[in-house]
Formats: C-alpha cells, structure tokens, sequence
C-alpha cells in the first residue's frame, strides 16, 4: 500500500466519527495537525473528489442551511481500512524510530 499524504490522511481521520460536512471537515483537520494543515475550500472538495472516486468516501447527505447548501460525507468501509492501515504504518515507523532514538524520548533523558 502507498503511503498517503498529512491532508488525505487528516481528511479521512476528520470522517472516522461520522459524516461532516466540508467546513466542519476543515476545522478538524486544522485541530488535527494544531493549525499546521490548513485546507482551502478548493482544495478540500479535490481531494473529497479523488476519495470518492477511490471509493474510500462517500456523499452521505445535503442539506439547506441559511440558503446555502451543504454536503456532508462519510467513510466507506474501503476508507475505514485504508485510514487503520495508514494508522498501523506510521505507528510502525514511529516505534522504529523511538527504538532508534533509545531513551532519548523518555523525560528527563537528554
């Protein structure tokens, strides 16, 4: 399995609860990653677009909201497994790199 990219894989993780819609999607991800990884609007539905088509997303609803419409979407069971897999593999990577670093990750170990 390819790696995926921080936005993909915070995306996916901001679904993992249950449907959001797109500006609720932004705000978890930018809680997510404390603000590191701030989607635009544009690049949120892109990215929503080629996760649908992967079939790791799905449009779960619409709504009407002060005039405007909102699309809410979710995860399939596809995006479910692809986020625990992402998850399994960058704990992998992380416990290599603490065995590496030895006790330097411990408290008061410099």
């Amino acid at each position: 399995m390819k790696a995926m990219r921080e936005p993909t894989f915070l995306i996916l993780t901001a679904l993992a609860e249950g449907p959001r819609h797109g500006y609720g999607v932004i705000q978890v991800v930018r809680e997510l990653s404390d603000g590191r990884v701030r989607l635009l609007t544009g690049t949120l539905y892109t990215a929503l677009e080629r996760l649908t088509a992967e079939g790791l997303v799905v449009l779960d609803h619409e709504e009407l909201v002060d005039g405007r419409g909102r699309r809410y979407f979710r995860l399939t069971g596809a995006g479910r497994d692809a986020l625990r897999a992402e998850t399994a593999r960058l704990r992998q990577l992380a416990t290599a790199a603490e065995a590496r670093l030895g006790g330097a990750l411990r408290p008061g170990v410099a």
